[in-house]
């Protein structure tokens, strides 16, 4: 089951997430659906739109169960198959 303790070590792809903090300060505050994940880049669905933002530039906010997470860019930064299955 995915969790705020273990979310780093899950598929992403359907959670929604908001952009808190970037060195990009036009992306800051988008929010919307990821749709696809490479190593360094998730695609979002922003405002009926896609969106492609590179990974590590940006702090990311997931909200599971009414729980709030906030995640370094950087900590997300492996493939998505790579990081599914991992232990935390």
């Amino acid at each position: 089951m995915i969790t705020t303790e273990n979310i780093s070590f899950h598929e992403l792809i359907g959670l929604n997430v908001e952009i808190v903090e970037s060195t990009n300060k036009q992306i800051v505050g988008f929010a919307g659906e990821i749709i696809d994940e490479t190593k360094s880049m998730f695609t979002l669905s922003v405002r009926n739109r896609v969106k492609k933002v590179p990974k590590e530039i940006a702090y990311w906010k997931f909200t599971l169960n009414g729980k709030t997470i906030i995640l370094k860019g950087i900590e997300l930064t492996k493939r998505p198959y790579e990081r599914v299955g991992m232990k935390p």
